[in-house]
């Protein structure tokens, strides 16, 4: 914790302060997020590959880490920036310290950074490249800008294939409970779904079980045939980081399983493949949602709800086809937030209605998709 680092952004602009985990550089693009928990749910989201995770938050690591928060196999995000790492942690549920976390997972973060101007200066002037490294002075400063600099930034980066799964597998596991004494009643019926990883959460996969989902998790790059084979009564889009406009191989599959009539929810990432599948554009955002407090409209309803958002790309609703109507818009900027399709049994929604922890306003997304899918069942038994 005595061992100085400084964080540098592309246009210039540097902080210094105290290393966090482990010493080397970590380049990305920098972003800030306002949840005040979850701060390892957020680290091993792999929507945050390649990115630097600001957590405005001030005091991060106050509850440890357990291998029971992870959303992934491991930490995702290429860094983390915050104000304060408390020398204590209180949980009952940790197995470590946040400092021993980082270490253990190899990533690089700085503390003593203020993060309330790196906020302001990414809401003013947008996301853009950054690097952690070791030291201080004019050789640190020196190298930190230059490896920014060169980091090309995320759009046209399709992450996708690159965090995704390289083989299919199946997932059993429920949501995580409060003690083994908690009963949750089973659905009645199970339904077929098979789930693109695009770089899915765990308690994602965890929700479409409790739902009634008999899950099949496939690589991202899937062809619709291979899909069709497993015999899904819907399909599932996974969240996911970069651009999703490089994702020609999924937008393919996504509309031959549209053209099936195949129940299908996207999120996140997977919302917007979904509108590009429609025909729909996408665009990058300025510095993007990131956070677990944002309210979001339900436009058919007039209900407004607290979600948790993570993402830095945006399905442009002017481009939307006559076949797909808005259904979720947020309140923070009026973006779009959610779509239906009027004519398949296909939706998406741009936040993360599964977050853990978070919000749980959305949740019953997951019973609209099962929904779907038993009205399907009954339909083709008829």
């Amino acid at each position: 914790m005595n061992q100085l680092a400084t964080l540098a952004l592309a246009d210039g602009t540097v902080f210094c302060g105290r290393l966090g985990g482990v010493p080397g550089e970590a380049v990305g693009e920098v972003v800030f997020n306002t949840a005040c928990t979850g701060y390892q749910e957020i680290l091993s989201d792999p929507s945050y590959a390649r990115q630097l995770v600001t957590l405005t938050q001030p005091h991060i690591g106050n509850t440890g880490a357990t291998p029971e928060d992870m959303e992934s196999g491991h930490v995702q995000a290429a860094g983390l920036i915050v104000r304060d790492l408390p020398r204590r942690h209180s949980n009952w549920r940790a197995t470590s310290s946040l400092q021993e976390f980082l270490r253990e997972q190899q990533v690089t973060a700085i503390s003593d950074v203020d993060t309330r101007a790196l906020t302001r200066h990414i809401r003013e002037h947008g996301a853009q490249a950054g690097c952690i490294v070791d030291g201080v002075g004019s050789a640190a400063t020196a190298r930190a800008l230059a490896s920014a600099r060169e980091f090309a930034g995320l759009s046209g980066m399709d992450l996708a294939k690159v965090v995704s799964t390289r083989e299919p597998y199946s997932w059993t596991e429920g949501a995580w409970r409060h003690s083994q004494d908690e009963q949750v009643a089973e659905p009645t019926r199970r339904h077929r779904v098979v789930a693109f990883d695009f770089g899915v959460k765990r308690n994602i996969l965890r929700l479409l079980h409790d739902a009634g989902c008999e899950v099949t998790v496939v690589p991202a790059q899937s062809s619709a045939q291979e899909i069709f084979d497993l015999q899904p009564q819907g399909i599932f889009l996974s969240n996911g980081p970069g651009d999703p406009e490089p994702c020609d191989y999924a937008i393919r599959t996504i509309r031959e399983v549209l053209a099936r009539g195949l129940p299908t929810f996207g999120i996140c990432l997977g919302h917007q493949l979904l509108g590009l599948a429609a025909g729909a554009r996408t665009r990058k955002m300025k510095f993007g949602h990131h956070g677990a407090n944002h309210p979001v409209l339900e436009t058919a309803s007039g209900r407004v709800y607290i979600t948790s958002q993570n993402h830095g790309f945006v399905v442009d609703e002017e481009s939307l086809p006559a076949n797909v109507r808005v259904s979720h818009r947020s309140l923070f900027d009026q973006s779009l937030q959610g779509i239906e399709f009027v004519d398949v049994p296909a939706f998406g929604f741009q936040g993360h209605p599964e977050a853990s922890p978070g919000p749980h306003d959305i949740r019953p997304l997951f019973e609209r998709f099962a929904k779907a899918m038993e009205e399907g069942t009954d339909a083709a038994s008829h």
